[in-house]
């Protein structure tokens, strides 16, 4: 399979991390004189030359608008985007296409449930989130709060970057009516003991919402065995193209739940006095959908699949370790969130350097690394900052990679006078 080799001492396979690096066009270039060395990866992930075939291919031979025509290119088109939905199936082993919605990304399909879920919250209701999430899984919820009188609930985390459990099993009560939490942050990369979230709120007979755009792509996820009602993702953190997503709903709850917009494919018939909606899962789908989007996201998922998860997951565990080691001992460095659970995410600070200034010396070099808040506010709040510098890894990035990254910085330190 493609990217894949065998170590000598044992049976697990292992990536041939420079075959899968000539696989990405983009990472065959130099930024300022140097070569890229991209570490921005969980702010979007870069496209493998098959995902962008394949949506080449479906511009050049088979675009049409799906589902309303019955000329050939049409019926290429709908089976394209049909596609595009088994293979998310596929991924997260759901137990039907009635569950895989298409929507723009991560955020719209959260906002999606708030916007459906939001219509049955009365005052007095209590959404339960975490200190840790992106501001997508922060605001949709505050704007439900805000129109119905429901209540936003937040279980703090520790000086790790850890969920406090404790607070978890003690704020989740009678009034909770909805558990959203990341599967790992995008801020710490910490990653949430979500068998134990889901499980706990079940046994409380309340729906959990998984905010996975920051997992997706670097550990396999069953959402049979997690048993959560909602799971979303984005292409984009996951080599595929942008502006696609995917929202799992389970089908007990999409079948309550109202539209969220109207138009086009979410109605099987109108008229002036009423309209009948359609099935699942197009009833959550108005309008024409982003036919390319769902065709580059399978292509997107069988690369992943072809390569293994496991093997992804080996391999940036063992950057982040490598990563960590070496940033930790430059002088002045402060890691932040040392979460005994960690994705590919490494933020840390430098004492006497503004992370901004960190990542232009970077970028002259070569480095991209994410510097800010990561649309993390209250995560850099907790910790009294206003932002960090993150490096975050994907399965293509390599030691050496990490190599350059150490001496950009210690370029900085040199040139900035810390």
């Amino acid at each position: 399979m493609t990217g894949i080799g065998q170590h000598r001492t044992c049976q697990e396979p292992v990536l041939d991390v420079e075959r899968i690096r000539r696989d990405f066009p983009i990472l065959q270039q130099d930024i300022n004189g140097h070569p890229l060395v991209y570490l921005d990866n969980a702010a979007s992930y870069q496209r493998p030359r098959q995902v962008i075939e394949a949506i080449s291919h479906y511009y050049e031979r088979d675009h049409a608008n799906v589902h309303r025509g019955v000329h050939t290119l049409s019926h290429r088109a709908t089976e394209a985007q049909e596609r595009g939905r088994e293979a998310a199936r596929r991924l997260l082993n759901a137990r039907s296409t009635r569950e895989i919605i298409f929507t723009r990304g991560t955020t719209e399909a959260i906002n999606l449930v708030a916007a459906s879920l939001g219509q049955s919250l009365h005052p007095g209701d209590e959404i339960l989130i975490s200190h840790l999430e992106h501001h997508s899984n922060l605001v949709p919820w505050q704007l439900v709060c805000e129109r119905t009188g429901a209540r936003l609930v937040v279980v703090p985390i520790d000086e790790r970057g850890e969920l406090r459990l404790d607070e978890y099993h003690r704020l989740l009560g009678t009034r909770t009516r909805l558990v959203a939490m990341a599967h790992v942050s995008n801020a710490l990369g910490t990653v949430n003991p979500v068998e134990e979230i889901i499980a706990t709120a079940r046994a409380h007979r309340v729906p959990v919402l998984i905010d996975g755009a920051q997992a997706i792509a670097h550990q396999a996820v069953d959402v049979q065995a997690l048993a959560c009602d909602f799971y979303a993702f984005s292409g984009h953190k996951m080599c595929g193209p942008t502006g696609i997503g995917i929202l799992y709903g389970r089908e007990e709850w999409l079948e309550k739940l109202p539209p969220y917009q109207g138009g086009g494919d979410m109605i099987l018939s109108v008229s002036f006095s009423g309209t009948v909606y359609n099935d699942l899962p197009y009833r959550f789908e108005a309008g024409t959908p982003h036919v390319a989007g769902a065709v580059g996201l399978a292509a997107a998922i069988e690369y992943l699949e072809d390569l293994g998860l496991a093997g992804i997951e080996r391999h940036e565990t063992r950057l982040l370790a490598y990563a960590t080691e070496a940033i930790a001992a430059l002088p002045g460095v402060r890691i932040i969130g040392e979460a005994r659970r960690k994705a590919g995410v490494l933020s840390f600070t430098i004492e006497g350097i503004h992370p901004h200034d960190l990542g232009t010396v970077l970028d002259h070099q070569g480095v991209a690394i994410r510097t800010g808040h990561h649309c993390a506010m209250p995560v850099m709040e907790h910790f009294g900052l206003a932002g960090t510098a993150r490096a975050s890894f994907a399965f293509y990035n390599t030691v050496a990679e990490i190599d350059r990254l150490v001496a950009g910085i210690g370029t900085a330190m040199r040139m900035l006078g810390a």
